[in-house]
């Protein structure tokens, strides 16, 4: 019995006359790509405009910080619009992206780098509507070497906060420098109010500071 074999050619013609399975293709790839911690099917805008200078100071830190990595996030406010659909709830999914930022380091306590609030671009990704993002807040990881199982600490600064230029300041207890040897690749998210340490930690304290202006 001969078995018959579908030429190439024929295939791609079949995946032409039929769009919506190329495009089911995609977004089953985009969501492979996001659990990967890519962003799927958003675009980064070519042409960004609203630049604002991101600023991290650090004071009294037990050490150095060889790791310093900023990061932006962007969430789409129109899911229910535009969002892709979970077919096992039958809901649109939130979609967010968070991208890099570059922190430059201006000193041993000062590092600078630049957040775009229009970093994404509103377009289509889903076919069920113009997708439109928002810029939600940024924040800063740090490491003291970037060796496996070294506490990360971390901070976050909303957008609300950030465009109006307030600062926001965590503590951070020293102890937990370089590593928590119990708990390795510790995140440490410190606390803007010291006194919800223990009193015993509450002298060994350093902090880390995020505020922003805008680039004129």
């Amino acid at each position: 019995m001969r078995r018959t074999f579908l030429p190439c050619a024929a295939l791609l013609l079949l995946t032409a006359c039929h769009p919506e399975n190329a495009m089911n293709q995609e977004i089953t790839t985009a969501e492979k790509d996001v659990e990967n911690g890519g962003r799927g099917l958003a675009k980064l805008n070519p042409s960004p405009r609203q630049a604002f200078e991101l600023v991290l100071s650090l004071a009294d830190a037990p050490g150095t910080f060889a790791v310093v990595e900023g990061v932006a996030q962007y969430d789409v406010t129109n899911e229910d619009e535009c969002g892709r659909i979970v077919s096992a709830t039958g809901m649109a999914a939130r979609i967010t992206s968070q991208e890099p930022v570059q922190l430059k380091k201006v000193s041993d306590t000062e590092y600078r780098g630049t957040v775009y609030l229009d970093r994404m671009l509103d377009e289509d990704y889903y076919g069920r509507g113009v997708c439109k993002w928002t810029f939600s807040g940024a924040g800063a990881m740090l490491k003291a070497t970037g060796a496996d199982g070294e506490t990360r600490f971390t901070s976050f600064i909303e957008a609300d906060q950030f465009i109006a230029g307030k600062a926001l300041t965590r503590y951070y207890p020293d102890r937990d420098y370089p590593r928590v040897e119990s708990v390795p690749d510790f995140g440490q998210a410190g606390h803007e109010d010291p006194s919800r340490f223990r009193p015993e930690l509450q002298d060994a304290l350093f902090t880390a500071t995020l505020t922003a202006h805008e680039v004129r």
